[in-house]
């Protein structure tokens, strides 16, 4: 185990997947958090001692330069999808990416890999966008053979995306959508730390926009999940004028609570990403050309949705049990 790598939000849903395949490759892997007791959980990702979560603040400098000293590589997975206090877009999705790789260059690294969003975009209406873009351009300055990872929606176990939903088709008959036309290519993130270990590795460079087998509308993706869960619910899309009224409500909420009350639905930023496709463009790099076949959906959304399901764990019991005859 020559070889270590640091990577900042190592402990986060795409990070720690990326954390893990890079102790299989038997490299030392050091997790950068800003709250390194509550990353343990990295620790049994690899032999005692060969995974180790540390302290960082990627709004700092000495912090970044501490945790990268004597690093082989490093891998930025640092993003928010709503500034919370003193984390803004500029300040983490800008500044921090630059930040990285500004220092990162200056030690000598020669290998970076940057995890971004298909959509990034510095002429876009969203602010997420834009930063995510500008954070690129950050990164490529310093770094210019670094390479850059844009993924579409994000599944697995501990997503923020079909565990919200499952969890919400509890609760009531309806669940509602902001956007239900706008079109995702949804990636299981353990082949978007696949694609992350390729440019560890130094085997790709540059920009990949990577996304799974299928392309399907946001209401098509909450009728697969609801399949899943075994549940009817009416799928009401909330049109774009009403989401913007909600969020901007929501948004005034959260600013006058000093963020004592955070915006539990969606924020303006947010709504305005809703309004544009989430899909691989045309003629971009992707998963292919690194040579990972992309899992689907239907094969992975089982395995950690069946706890919504109404029987929970005994689902497929019940099921089974209906066949036998009296």
């Amino acid at each position: 185990m020559s070889k270590l790598v640091t990577i900042y939000g190592g402990s986060g849903f795409i990070g720690r997947y990326i954390a893990r395949r890079m102790a299989k490759e038997g490299w030392r892997v050091r997790v950068a958090v800003r709250r390194p007791n509550e990353a343990m959980f990295v620790k049994p990702y690899g032999t005692v001692g060969q995974v180790e979560p540390v302290l960082c603040n990627i709004r700092d400098d000495a912090s970044v330069a501490a945790v990268m000293q004597g690093a082989d590589a490093v891998v930025n997975c640092v993003g928010i999808l709503a500034p919370s206090g003193k984390n803004k877009f500029d300040a983490v999705q800008v500044e921090g990416a630059g930040r990285v790789a500004r220092l990162a260059a200056q030690a000598g690294i020669q290998a970076m890999v940057q995890i971004s969003a298909i959509g990034a975009d510095s002429e876009s209406a969203a602010e997420y966008s834009q930063t995510k873009a500008q954070g690129e351009a950050n990164v490529l300055e310093h770094m210019p053979n670094a390479m850059i990872l844009r993924p579409s929606i994000v599944f697995g176990a501990e997503d923020q995306f079909f565990n919200r939903f499952a969890s919400m088709s509890r609760v009531g008959p309806i669940l509602p959508v902001i956007g239900a036309d706008t079109k995702f290519q949804p990636v299981y993130v353990d082949d978007v730390a696949a694609a992350a270990v390729k440019g560890v590795l130094g085997e790709a460079h540059g920009i990949y926009e990577v996304g799974g087998p299928d392309v399907a509308s946001f209401r098509e993706l909450m009728e697969k999940m609801l399949g899943v869960v075994q549940r009817r619910r009416l799928i009401l899309n909330v049109p774009f004028f009403a989401a913007r009224i909600m969020a901007f409500a929501f948004d005034m909420l959260q600013a006058v609570s000093f963020g004592l009350i955070a915006n539990p639905v969606a924020t303006r930023d947010q709504v305005k990403n809703l309004a544009n496709d989430n899909v691989v463009s045309e003629g971009a790099k992707g998963l292919s050309d690194l040579g990972i076949t992309p899992s689907a959906m239907d094969t992975v959304l089982p395995e950690y949705l069946w706890r919504f399901r109404p029987s929970g764990q005994y689902a497929a019991i019940k099921d089974s049990a209906k066949n036998l005859r009296a």
